[in-house]
């Protein structure tokens, strides 16, 4: 029989393994990584345009959210932002959603490894992979463009690897939640309705439609403390210079611990869940 320490050994080597196997699966489409990055280009190109006729033509730019950040940081900001889009959770896995819906989780609850932690190693490739193709190439596109609209170099080097840090912190946070809204898919027969109002939900919360410090000066310290700023405002801001590096140890601390609660939410209703699964189709 295996101890405690052999079964959590086998659990990490297992997880390893599906995540490496998964990243290089999803490595494979090229050309959705292509097109991705062409929506995201041009969607990015539309941002900025709006940015920059409202800096431009603002009757006071010393007032109001023109006030917080300059034109350059918010073209990076949007450059970056692009970039860094699908790390985070949008919809449900398909091939876990498949399984759910189609009465293949059966199969997989019957494997020897918890069921939690095999679907985190996937949604953990599935967040990653995207950030090879999709968001190097919109990336290398923002550095190409011409000065106005080029990405800017980041504010120093220890933010840029605070940032660099930190965005490994968002996969895990978007990893968690993700799994958060797989485990309360679980058993519903009705719909996506749920899980996708609260993705909708992270995603204009993490400041990828507009930067948060853009938004009302009463609600920035409600904004910086929230989960979803922890996807992708928390890594920018280290990185066009917003953000000290002294802070660094308290804003990926916080991120991790909004990790570990969406962590032991997640296996709580998953586990709760499973219990008296409905296995539907078959």
């Amino acid at each position: 029989m295996m101890t405690g320490t052999q079964r959590l050994k086998s659990t990490i080597k297992a997880c390893f393994s599906l995540f490496r196997i998964r990243t290089a699966a999803s490595l494979q489409y090229r050309m959705a990584g292509l097109a991705g990055a062409s929506t995201s280009i041009f969607w990015a190109l539309i941002e900025i345009t709006v940015f920059s006729i409202f800096y431009t033509y603002a009757s006071n730019k010393e007032v109001g959210m023109m006030a917080t950040l300059t034109l350059k940081q918010v073209i990076t900001y949007t450059w970056l932002a692009q970039g860094l889009f699908l790390m985070q959770p949008m919809n449900i896995d398909s091939e876990i959603l498949n399984k759910i819906t189609s009465g293949d989780i059966g199969i997989e609850m019957c494997r020897p490894l918890d069921l939690y932690f095999h679907w985190f190693s996937k949604n953990a490739a599935t967040r990653l992979t995207p950030l090879f193709w999709r968001g190097s190439i919109v990336i290398i596109f923002g550095l190409l463009m011409p000065t106005a609209y080029r990405i800017s170099p980041p504010s120093s080097l220890l933010g840029f690897l605070c940032m660099l840090l930190s965005v490994a912190s968002a996969l895990l946070l978007c990893t968690s939640y993700a799994m958060l809204t797989c485990a309360v898919r679980l058993n519903i027969t009705w719909g996506e309705g749920p899980t996708y109002i609260m993705m909708l939900i992270g995603g204009v919360l993490s400041g990828t439609y507009l930067p948060l410090q853009l938004w009302p000066k009463s609600l920035q310290g409600f904004l910086l403390i929230q989960p979803f700023a922890g996807y992708l405002d928390i890594p920018l801001r280290f990185y066009i210079g917003t953000m000290d590096p002294k802070n660094a140890p308290w804003a990926i601390g916080l991120q991790l611990i909004w990790t570990v609660i969406f962590i032991i939410a997640g296996r709580m209703i998953m586990s709760r869940k499973l219990k008296t699964i409905i296995v539907q189709g078959g």
